[in-house]
């Protein structure tokens, strides 16, 4: 049994369209965290990936629990979820006209036992260089809230292209990522 360590709606709607049997039991709040002073953002996402799952991982008897973190990354700078308008305002004014890469890390903590699986996904992408009246129209339609980077490519915007990569990492989700890393044979896996 798959178990997905997140709130993410849209992490489950994409494991369902995948076709993906699961529950949800989210990770606690307590299992976000910041960059620690020097780390590299493809480790910061596995860390907090994996701290997703190990939090869920201890509360279940039985099952792979799927924990994932996803980041923008731009010129070095890490950008998570938007606290609020102004910093998604900020986030979408500094990426605008820019090339930068989504991170994903996922991680698969077998219960009771087995092998954890940590990994990294890496989309490129390119955003058009919106005016600011662009990006106040996006501003208020609200779809900003809870995405890394202050935009969701889902939203279909015409203003994001990609260059390299998954377009479900950039989602919140490397489906790609995941079915290789499930697919492979695994004695954790075993029923």
């Amino acid at each position: 049994m798959l178990i997905l360590a997140s709130r993410s709606p849209r992490r489950r709607m994409l494991l369902q369209q995948a076709g993906y049997t699961f529950d949800v039991i989210p990770a606690d709040e307590t299992a976000e965290d910041d960059p620690l002073p020097g780390e590299a953002p493809a480790a910061f996402v596995v860390r907090l990936a994996r701290q997703k799952a190990e939090n869920v991982a201890r509360r279940i008897d039985r099952g792979i629990v799927l924990g994932c973190d996803t980041v923008v990354l731009c010129d070095g700078r890490i950008l998570g979820k938007p606290t609020d308008r102004e910093d998604a305002r900020a986030m979408l004014r500094f990426l605008r006209g820019r090339r930068q890469s989504v991170l994903s890390g996922l991680c698969l903590w077998p219960v009771p036992e087995g092998e954890i699986l940590c990994e990294t996904a890496e989309t490129l992408l390119e955003m058009a260089a919106l005016s600011d009246e662009r990006i106040e129209e996006y501003l208020d339609s609200g779809l900003w809230e809870g995405k890394a980077g202050g935009f969701g490519y889902q939203d279909r915007n015409d203003w994001l292209k990609i260059t390299s990569g998954s377009e479900s990492n950039i989602v919140g989700l490397p489906l790609e990522l995941l079915e290789r890393l499930l697919s492979e044979p695994r004695t954790a896996y075993a029923e």
